[in-house]
C-alpha cells in the first residue's frame, strides 16, 4: 500500500534531502522580538545568520512545537488520498511534538479504519533523528513496506549517537539545562561540556573538558571510541561556526571516514544550545 513519510524540522535535514525523497515536513516555530517565524517552509529560506546574530546578543528567543491540529490536517491529507502515514519525530525527551502527533492520531484514526497511522518517537534530535528519517525514506524508495520501514527505525534508533558541545553555557542555563552557578564558573574557567542524548532521548552531560579546541576533538574522538563503522555517512551540525566544523570534519576524515556532511543547526534546535554548538551524529552498536 502507498504511504507517506512525515517528520518535523527538528530532523534538521536540508531542503534538498526532504525533496529528493518526498518527505513531508511539519515545522516548529520560533519567536524573536515578538515576531513568530516558521523554522522550515518548503520553497522559502530562513535568515539563519540573523537568527544566530540575535542569539549572540542574548536576545530572548522562544520556540513552539507542532500542535495536534497541524498534525491531524497533514495526516488527513494523506489518509483521504488512500495513503497510510508514517511519522518519525523529534524525541519526546526534548519536545512535546511527538506527543502532539499521537494526540492527532487518536483524533482521526477512527475516521479511516482501513488506513494505518504509525508514529515513532526517535528518542533523537537534530540530524540524529534526521538520519533515521533519511534512511527510512531511502528504504521506502527501494520498495519497502510501511511496516518494514517502521520496524527498522524502531530496531535501530538506539544505535544513533549524538555527541556535542557548546561554546557558551548561557543558552543551556537559560533553558534550564545547567545551573546559573555552573554556567558562570564554567565560563570563567573555560570549561566546556561534552554532551550526549541518552536512551530516554534526553540531553545529558557526559563529561567536561578545558577549552574549546579540546571539546571539539573530544566529540570527534567519540566516533572511534564507540567502534563505529567508518563506511557510513557521518553528519556534523554547527551553530554558525562553519570554519570549526570543517576542522572536525578533517579530524573524522583522518580517522578514515570519507563521507562527512556538514549542515547548519536548525533554529528550532539551535535556540536551545546557541551559536558555537558543534555536534556529530553516527550509528554504532549502542549509544
Amino acid at each position: 500500500m502507498s504511504y507517506r513519510i512525515f517528520t518535523d524540522n527538528g530532523a534538521n535535514l536540508t531542503p534538498e534531502m526532504y525533496e529528493e525523497y518526498g518527505i513531508e515536513v511539519l515545522s516548529l516555530k520560533f519567536t524573536i522580538d515578538g515576531k513568530e517565524y516558521v523554522s522550515y517552509k518548503k520553497g522559502t529560506t530562513i535568515d539563519v545568520k540573523m537568527f544566530y546574530d540575535k542569539m549572540r546578543n542574548k536576545e530572548p528567543i522562544t520556540t513552539s512545537l507542532v500542535n495536534a491540529d497541524e498534525f491531524a490536517t497533514a495526516f488527513e491529507d494523506a489518509l483521504k488520498n488512500g495513503e497510510d502515514v508514517l511519522y518519525i519525530g523529534l524525541s519526546s525527551g526534548i519536545s512535546g511534538t511527538y506527543q502532539a502527533s499521537t494526540i492527532a492520531k487518536s483524533m482521526i484514526e477512527d475516521k479511516y479504519p482501513d488506513r494505518k497511522i504509525i508514529t515513532i518517537d526517535t528518542l533523537s534530535a537534530s540530524i540524529g533523528g534526521g538520519m533515521l528519517v533519511w534512511d527510512a525514506a531511502k528504504m521506502k524508495a527501494e520498495g519497502k513496506s510501511i511496516d518494514e520501514v517502521a520496524a527498522w527505525v524502531e530496531d535501530n534508533k538506539l544505535r544513533m549517537n549524538h555527541w556535542f558541545t557548546v561554546d557558551d553555557l548561557f543558552f543551556l542555563m537559560r533553558g534550564g539545562r545547567v545551573s546559573r552557578a555552573s554556567a558562570t564558573f564554567g565560563e570563567m574557567l573555560s570549561v566546556k561540556p561534552v554532551m550526549h542524548v541518552d536512551d530516554a532521548g534526553k540531553l545529558i552531560v557526559k563529561g567536561k573538558v578545558m577549552g574549546r579546541k579540546k571539546s571539539l576533538s573530544t566529540i570527534a574522538n567519540k566516533f572511534e571510541e564507540m567502534g563505529a563503522d567508518k563506511n557510513q555517512t557521518v553528519f556534523i551540525t554547527h551553530g554558525d561556526c562553519l570554519e570549526e566544523a570543517e576542522k572536525v570534519k578533517a579530524q573524522l576524515n583522518a580517522m578514515g571516514v570519507e563521507d562527512v556532511r556538514i549542515i547548519i543547526l536548525d533554529p528550532s534546535i539551535g535556540a536551545h544550545s546557541g551559536p558555537g554548538t558543534m555536534a556529530i551524529f553516527f550509528y554504532a552498536d549502542k549509544r
